[in-house]
């Protein structure tokens, strides 16, 4: 099968960095399904993974966690998919990712694709609807059923792919008032119109700014850019017994005692946490991406696809890394369809 792949870990502007390879199409079994891959999708995880750093890999590792496409063949335990089935996740890290023609996957952490949506428009979103529905209804414990009272969510960061979708579950599933940063003015033309209700400068005065909209305070904070950097803000504006959310590692140590006098909280969400574990729950991840096939093909969801490139080779995913590693993505870049 075709494959993109890495031995060494580079500059994404050395060609090396990934490269167009062919690999042995893997054999199916146990709760695997295997897919062939038509669309796939590019987050931060894969240019942190790629990274350059000086190991070197004895075989071909290939990267990738978001994808699109058709079951071809299924192991003897899986009951939820067929053959001919077409299905959209994002994967297990631990395992071979989705630049490949052919990828194994567990059944309990697919969903089926939304059918109203092309394979690209698809490929956009299982990692980032993961990480948003986790980030806000398994984390922040906001309730999916509805929020009582005026209650407020800030999400910073609200132009990225897991933006683009957080703010969309936000505001329609739970009725949060939900304040976005954006600051630029095409990013914030893109969290309005993805529902959010106020938009911010993250580079300006974040707390100035809310309390001029009348939120000196907020019950839920996304953070999805910069957890230290925004660090003192949101333990300034985290109301008493409210929650704070991050899906960004931080490299210095993060001061907890602000949070003490308001017996406030923080969570870490890392997407691939249940797969990578085996957690009892591995299946809400197939699951949750049901709820969201389900919504989009109800209209109430869309694609955050803003980039597509086709096909899927190595030229174009050193082009979609670079595109994600400049940090001024909007949505999401989407690759479809290998070369014949």
């Amino acid at each position: 099968m075709k494959a993109v792949a890495l031995t060494h870990y580079l500059p994404v502007s050395n060609p090396d960095s990934l490269m167009d390879v062919e690999l042995p199409a893997p054999a199916v079994s146990g709760r695997d399904i295997l897919v062939r891959v038509e669309a796939v999708s590019v987050n931060p995880v894969d240019t942190k993974v790629r990274a350059p750093k000086e190991k070197i890999e004895p075989q071909p590792r290939v990267l990738g966690w978001d994808a699109a496409g058709t079951v071809v063949a299924v192991g003897e335990e899986v009951t939820l998919f067929s053959v001919g089935d077409e299905v959209f996740y994002a994967g297990d890290i631990t395992r071979p990712g989705s630049n490949s023609e052919y990828q194994l996957v567990d059944e309990r952490i697919v969903g089926h694709k939304p059918q109203s949506l092309s394979m690209a428009e698809a490929a956009a979103l299982p990692l980032t609807s993961i990480t948003a529905w986790e980030g806000l209804f398994d984390r922040l414990k906001i309730n999916p059923d509805g929020v009582q009272g005026q209650q407020s969510l800030l999400i910073i960061g609200g132009a990225g792919g897991v933006g683009s979708v957080a703010i969309q579950l936000a505001s329609q599933i739970s009725g949060l008032n939900v304040i976005a940063t954006a600051s630029r003015e095409n990013t914030q033309h893109w969290c309005h119109e993805m529902g959010a209700d106020h938009t911010i400068n993250h580079r300006q005065d974040m707390a100035a700014q809310l309390a001029e909209l009348g939120f000196p305070a907020v019950d839920y904070i996304f953070c999805l850019n910069d957890t230290a950097g925004h660090w003192a803000t949101m333990t300034q504006v985290i109301k008493p017994q409210g929650m704070i959310c991050s899906i960004v590692e931080s490299d210095v140590p993060l001061d907890m005692e602000p949070l003490k006098s308001k017996s406030a909280g923080f969570i870490w969400e890392f997407m691939f946490t249940r797969s990578m574990y085996q957690t009892h729950d591995m299946a809400e991840q197939g699951h949750l991406l049901n709820q969201i096939s389900k919504r989009t093909d109800a209209d109430s969801l869309q694609t955050t696809l803003t980039e597509h490139l086709t096909p899927i080779n190595a030229e174009n995913l050193r082009k979609a890394h670079a595109m994600v590693e400049q940090g001024k993505m909007i949505g999401k870049v989407v690759l479809s369809d290998w070369q014949n």
